[in-house]
Parts: C-alpha cells; sequence; structure tokens
C-alpha cells in the first residue's frame, strides 16, 4: 500500500470544511451533501437510507468477510445555532481519509469494507433507525467499528477496554401534583417542595442501597422548578433527572424502584406523582475478541485501558447487530492546550491525531488480512 502520509493534508481541509458548515441533528442538509459530493468524487457509491445519512460498501477483490466504520454528522446546539464541541467533524475526517485511501489501494483490499456517516447521535439515536431500516443486514456486515476523539486520554494513546465501555442512559421526568395555600397557614396544604426534596434525598438509597455495590450505576436529578412566591405553598413541582448504569438488569431494577418510590410517595404525602423515564441508549459493550485483535494490530502500549465511562454512545445500537468495538481517540495535549472537555465552548484537538486514527484503522485492517 501507498505511504498514507499525503492523506493528513487532505484530512485536515476535511475539517476545516465541516467545521464551519456545523448543523444539528437531522438536519445535517450542508453536511450530507459535502459528504456525497466528495464520495462522488472519489467515485464511491452510497445509498441514503435516512435523509442525511449516507451508507455505502467498497468491495474487496476476495471477501471473507464485511467490516463496517461509522462516523457520526451531527454538532451541538449554542447560542449562535450549531458548533462541532464534540469531534464530531473530526470523525467525519478521518473516515473520508479513510475511504480515500482504500480507494487508491483498491487493488489491495480483499474484505468488502461498509461505511455509515450518521445523523444524530447527540439528539435521538440515529444509529438505531439506521439499524431499524435494515442496513447492516443488507450489506451482511460481520463486525463495526467506531472511535470518538476524548480529551481525557492523552494524544498518541488510545483508551480502549474489552466489555462495558460505556452506559446505559435514561432521562427521568417527574410531576409532583400537591395543594397550594398561604405559607403561614401549611396545615390546608400539601407542600409539593418538601415533597420533591425528599423524593430526591430517599431515590438515592436506589443506588446504595438496591443494588449490587460491585455494579456501576448513577442517579441524579439536575433540575427542580416550583413555586411562585416566596410566601405560597408550591402545588406543582418538576424534577429533571438522569440514571446511568452499564448492566440492563440493573436499569431495570432502577426503573421499577422509581416507579415504586412515586407510589409510596403518593400514600405518604397524599398527593399525585407522576414518573416518566425515557430509555436512552444502551450501553456502549465492547467484543472481546474484537478488542484482543485491537491490541494485536495496534500495539498494546498504545492502548491505555479505560474505567468503565458513564457517559452514553448510541453506537450501541449497532453492537446490537453485530460484533463491534469503539474506542478514543487519545487528544490531550497540555503542551498545546488541547486539555477541554466534550461540549465545552473551548474544545478542539490537534489535527494530527486524525491521520493517526486513520494508520490505526489501517493496521486493524491488515492484522485481520482484509488489506495487503
Amino acid at each position: 500500500m501507498k505511504d498514507i502520509s499525503y492523506i493528513d493534508k487532505i484530512v485536515k481541509q476535511h475539517r476545516t470544511n465541516l467545521h464551519k458548515i456545523a448543523e444539528l441533528s437531522h438536519v445535517e442538509f450542508k453536511t450530507a451533501k459535502y459528504i456525497r459530493d466528495y464520495l462522488d468524487k472519489l467515485n464511491i457509491e452510497y445509498e441514503t437510507p435516512l435523509e442525511t445519512a449516507t451508507v455505502g460498501i467498497i468491495k474487496g477483490k476476495n471477501p471473507k468477510k464485511t467490516i463496517a466504520f461509522r462516523a457520526d454528522i451531527d454538532a451541538l446546539p449554542t447560542e449562535d445555532g450549531a458548533q462541532h464541541l464534540c469531534g464530531h467533524d473530526g470523525h467525519m475526517s478521518i473516515l473520508l481519509g479513510f475511504l480515500e485511501y482504500i480507494m487508491d489501494n483498491k487493488e489491495s483490499l480483499n474484505d468488502n469494507i461498509v461505511f455509515v456517516f450518521q445523523p444524530a447521535e447527540e439528539d435521538t439515536g440515529g444509529a438505531e433507525r439506521l439499524m431499524k431500516a435494515g442496513v447492516f443486514k443488507k450489506y451482511n456486515v460481520d463486525e463495526v467499528y467506531g472511535l470518538h476523539i476524548h480529551p481525557d486520554f492523552p494524544e498518541g494513546y488510545i483508551g480502549c477496554k474489552a466489555g462495558y465501555l460505556m452506559a446505559q442512559n435514561g432521562e427521568i421526568d417527574v410531576e409532583i401534583i400537591g395543594k397550594s395555600g398561604h405559607g403561614a397557614i401549611p396545615q390546608n396544604t400539601i407542600d409539593g417542595i418538601i415533597i420533591g426534596a425528599n423524593f430526591v434525598n430517599s431515590v438515592q438509597s436506589i443506588v446504595s442501597r438496591n443494588l449490587n455495590p460491585m455494579e456501576g450505576a448513577v442517579l441524579t436529578f439536575g433540575k427542580m422548578t416550583a413555586g411562585s412566591i416566596r410566601n405560597i405553598i408550591a402545588e406543582n413541582v418538576k424534577l429533571e433527572g438522569t440514571m446511568r448504569c452499564f448492566n440492563p438488569d440493573i436499569y431495570d431494577t432502577m426503573k421499577r424502584r422509581l416507579l415504586e418510590f412515586a407510589k409510596g410517595f403518593e400514600i405518604a404525602y397524599n398527593c399525585k406523582v407522576n414518573v416518566t423515564i425515557d430509555d436512552g441508549y444502551l450501553a456502549v459493550n465492547n467484543d472481546e475478541n474484537l478488542f484482543d485483535e485491537f491490541v494485536e494490530a495496534v500495539g498494546k502500549e498504545k492502548i491505555t485501558k479505560t474505567e468503565p465511562l458513564m457517559i452514553s454512545e448510541d453506537f450501541s445500537y449497532y453492537q446490537k447487530e453485530v460484533p463491534g468495538l469503539f474506542f478514543m481517540q487519545g487528544a490531550r495535549n497540555e503542551e498545546k492546550g488541547f486539555v477541554n472537555g466534550l461540549h465545552s465552548l473551548k474544545f478542539d484537538f490537534n489535527e494530527d491525531i486524525m491521520l493517526d486514527a486513520i494508520k490505526t484503522y489501517v493496521k486493524l485492517l491488515k492484522f485481520k488480512g482484509s488489506v495487503e
């Protein structure tokens, strides 16, 4: 295969271009057009199973398997509209550069390569919609890989582990309906604030007392809305929270106990407690065999094994269909000031790591015999 260094300049230009046209989930129209126009330039065929999703295949000369690679394409909302503050512009640039390098060395490609430019990772889970559309079944995908540029891991290293890497999440909305009245006559009221505060405190025992302490779990309420004025007891209280864990059984236990607490509070306080739980993404669960291959291909000296992370990723829906591996491309560089976290307005990374990521994909394919 050709020396890969020429791809560096191309990938960096992709990132510059894509960063300028950042778009929110489900409306990534300019972004999708940019991707498709460049695939046209490379003479790579593709389809559009969702309005802003782009999926296709590069066929190998002697395929024994089909390997998929995914990049997410949406940005985050800001006061000015949208901005790439989670590295997705880098993810797209990496995959575009990887595909160009594969096409330039197509005579060396044995196995099939499927590519997925996925919308709506930040919102409602574009991965799940693509799986429901039957994309992996259509292309007979055998395994899938994805990455995330991440400033918690040092530049030049990869954060990865077998098994659970990222958490399953759920969003919790609680509505408490009491009875308002004058603050000087509390005996004639049902104080929603008292109930809400006690509810938040009480449900913390779900993690500390209802779950195996060896299992990771988080239950957090970050917002409470209540009241109108200092001397009127609040009737309605709204709580907004999130729950995170790795084991699906633990997740089900947390849901069940939240609903049980709600019923108990209704009896104890003579109020109404409505709990709604919006199930989010599944846990990212890396295939052990793929992880072992990955370590061998990349070199164990480059792998920083990480503890499971409580952040979530809809890459998990691909892993529900086929074995998959997700890893963190280290981006932390204190000397150059690349230290700000994901979703920070100051988030950025050294663009040299994009070529490193492409090299990682190529090493993986060489180890598998997918390229000569």
